[in-house]
């Protein structure tokens, strides 16, 4: 059993959905132990370390140590159950993303950088990325990074993509406010469903936006996901709410505050994970050279539907690319896994990626 595969082991049988002190403590005691650098846990739990050579600017290794809870099956003897069979490693966190996460850490102690190298592992992804934006807020603003999320079967089977792109979420409500009347006179009251319906017209009417990407194009999307409103069948309603999904691209938000241009109509945003543009294009070229020579396919450029928290680093302005070893469909479900094969392809990829001069820009 190779390094990596033994660490992401140890690292998903520890639950981290509640509380991820305890997968905090694991990897900040592994790095001191096992690596000679800088090692900072944060006021939240994040865990960063830096080594190098003091030159050049910084490369990160990112990921994030909280998990989705699991499934019932997935739990035994207070740990995670985790289960290798037919070269995949089953368990929750195998894939999002404790296995990536185990992969940069052997990769940041084992290469020889060209530059200074950082790994972060953030708390609190799966619940809005506090993590992300409290190190952000004070002052974790690395020149250039690779986020561990999902990139693995994304042009092609059995291939370890660089994504270039992701899209952002934006949840919210339209609120609609009226004054009731009983429904004998529905013309005394103020309908507040009625006054939804048109705003909800509205959110229709509007055209997904779209944005290209190194001349690949990712494309948003809009949808009101839920309605509820009324108390009675007899009474006018004095009040109702549709709840909205904005899947959002790059530089593009739909102008759905346009809503309140109904009367007693009021949008109210209720989170907004951001999207994700690589700002540098060599960067990139130059991560998916690393991830061509750690791999017998051949990897692609490509886009992600998915928010992670690169998002959140690239607003802060750091150059963002996203490649481990997740494959689609594989996160939060019951059968989570992750191959073998594809965790050792992550940690080549990471290092190639640490030791090339080709990203001192």
């Amino acid at each position: 059993m190779n390094d990596v595969e033994r660490l992401t082991r140890e690292l998903c049988a520890v639950p981290s959905h509640e509380d991820e002190t305890a997968a905090g403590d694991l990897i900040e005691r592994w790095l001191r132990e096992e690596t000679e650098s800088e090692v900072e846990r944060d006021a939240v739990g994040n865990v960063i370390a830096r080594r190098g050579p003091g030159s050049g600017p910084e490369l990160a290794l990112v990921g994030h140590h909280d998990v989705v809870p699991p499934d019932e099956r997935q739990v035994g003897g207070g740990e995670y159950v985790i289960e290798g069979r037919d070269g995949r490693l089953y368990g929750r966190g195998t894939a999002d993303m404790k296995g990536s996460v185990a992969a940069a850490m052997c990769a940041f102690r084992d290469g020889e950088p060209a530059r200074d190298l950082v790994f972060a592992s953030f708390v609190g992804e799966e619940t809005g990325g506090e993590g992300a934006r409290h190190a952000i807020e004070n002052g974790f603003t690395p020149e250039y990074a690779v986020v561990g999320e999902g990139s693995t079967n994304y042009s092609g089977e059995n291939v370890t993509d660089v994504v270039i792109a992701h899209k952002g979420r934006r949840g919210g409500r339209i609120v609609g406010r009226g004054r009731a009347e009983h429904a004998s006179r529905p013309e005394a009251g103020e309908n507040a469903i009625y006054r939804v319906c048109d705003a909800i017209d509205l959110v229709r009417s509007m055209e997904s936006a779209e944005v290209s990407v190194f001349g690949h194009e990712l494309s948003g999307s809009v949808a009101v996901t839920e309605i509820d409103g009324g108390s009675a069948m007899n009474v006018i309603p004095e009040r109702c709410e549709a709840t909205v999904d904005e899947r959002t691209v790059p530089g593009e938000y739909l102008p759905i505050e346009e809503v309140e241009r109904v009367e007693a109509v009021e949008w109210v945003v209720e989170s907004d994970l951001p999207p994700m543009r690589c700002s540098d294009e060599g960067f990139a070229e130059a991560v998916l050279a690393a991830a061509t020579e750690s791999q017998d396919a051949s990897p692609e450029l490509v886009t992600k539907p998915h928010a992670t928290d690169a998002g959140r680093l690239a607003r802060a302005g750091t150059a963002c690319v996203v490649c481990g070893a997740a494959e689609p469909g594989e996160a939060h479900t019951d059968r989570e896994s992750v191959s073998i094969d594809v965790l050792e392809r992550c940690y080549r990829i990471y290092r190639a990626a640490a030791e090339s001069g080709a990203i001192v820009l």
